[in-house]
């Protein structure tokens, strides 16, 4: 089995999950490059975690140690350039999400792997748990019957403090607010487990933080199936929560967690009792429990690159989501139901998720800063 090399860049506080996440393959992957604009701090950050080579110029590692994976946790508006560039080297990509800053740039990431035979793909490991997995299974099977109604809520809190790094809050170099930074992980585990999504309509708005990008924002989503569901996204909420729920024709399933969940996380409640206990013996026989984390994703990209396929979170599936989020953006600052698959070059919203529009601002807030 090969042993693979990847390069680390960004060595902020996430870098710490892919350290874990590389250990997690128990040596299929090692790391052999870290990557900082901060010299001193990638230096550190080399030594604490016995990284042999270190650089703060992301093309000379590139040129220098042409890893096979590239593992991207830098402030997102670089994605979309990085991930670009690693593929153009012949690496593979796991970036942390936002993936990138709109369609276009997605369009341009699809194009490096069309051009490249290499693939780029979205950190959302909410996906990657063994519960999950298990969930799907039970709803291919029919177990669950259909899915009616859906909730999906990050309920989140961001002081004042967390927006003064300063790349933070701005539509250019974070990207968004909840809806894109926070909220993406849970509304791309809901989709994951929902379906094709049909269309949107949803409000957002800058209630309480002296920010340029939206601090919440709400969403009613038609599925493809038939099904609806409800998406809350916010960095006001003092009590943290984040909330998956599931209402299908036989059970509910509930997921309450913050940041990761096992299946000791899941909640399912069926229909008043029947004779037929299949649901319940079926719904307990769960696999090996792993969590969502860092790790159980990187081992599947390596299987992914073992066996030359498409990793899930990349192409259609990470558009999926992309899109989504897109539309939650057009449709608030437009008062429009937004269409799956409207959103096309020649839009403001293809080339940017805000459509170079701001948030409903409650009267009163300063205006955000800039620097």
């Amino acid at each position: 089995m090969k042993t693979y090399r990847a390069a680390l860049v960004g060595t902020g506080s996430i870098s710490e999950a892919h350290v874990r996440a590389v250990e997690a393959t128990h040596g299929r992957v090692v790391l052999d490059a870290a990557v900082d604009i901060d010299g001193t701090r990638v230096a550190e950050f080399a030594q604490r975690h016995h990284i042999p080579h270190h650089y703060t110029d992301y093309h000379l590692m590139l040129k220098e140690v042409r890893p096979d994976f590239v593992l991207v946790a830098t402030p997102p508006s670089q994605h979309c350039p990085m991930s670009v560039a690693a593929m153009d080297t012949g690496a593979w990509v796991l970036c942390e999400k936002p993936l990138c800053g709109s369609l276009s740039e997605l369009d341009q990431i699809q194009a490096a792997e069309d051009r490249t035979g290499c693939y780029t793909a979205c950190i959302f490991q909410m996906r990657f748990a063994s519960s999950t997995a298990h969930i799907r299974k039970l709803a291919d099977q029919g177990l669950l019957g259909n899915p009616l109604v859906g909730v999906c809520n990050t309920l989140w809190y961001r002081d004042t403090a967390y927006y003064a790094v300063p790349w933070r809050g701005r539509w250019d170099t974070e990207l968004g607010g909840p809806t894109m930074g926070h909220g993406i992980h849970a509304m791309d585990h809901f989709l994951h487990l929902m379906g094709d999504w049909r269309e949107v309509r949803a409000v957002a708005a800058t209630l309480d933080r002296a920010i340029e990008v939206e601090d919440v924002s709400m969403a009613i989503v038609s599925f493809a199936n038939g099904a609806l569901g409800s998406i809350v996204n916010s960095v006001l909420s003092p009590r943290q929560e984040t909330y998956l729920r599931f209402d299908y024709q036989r059970a509910t399933l509930e997921l309450t967690h913050l940041y990761s969940y096992t299946r000791e996380n899941w909640k399912l409640t069926p229909v008043p009792p029947t004779q037929d206990d299949s649901l319940l013996q079926a719904w307990q026989s769960f696999p090996t429990d792993v969590g969502s984390t860092h790790g159980a994703q990187l081992c599947a990209l390596v299987a992914d690159r073992d066996a030359g396929r498409r990793p899930l979170t990349s192409g259609f599936e990470a558009r999926k989501t992309l899109e989504l989020l897109t539309a939650i953006y057009k449709s608030a600052f437009t008062g429009e139901i937004v269409k799956r698959g409207s959103i096309l070059p020649g839009d403001s919203f293809y080339d940017a998720l805000h459509g170079h529009r701001a948030p409903v601002r409650t009267k009163g807030m300063p205006p955000a800063p800039r620097g």
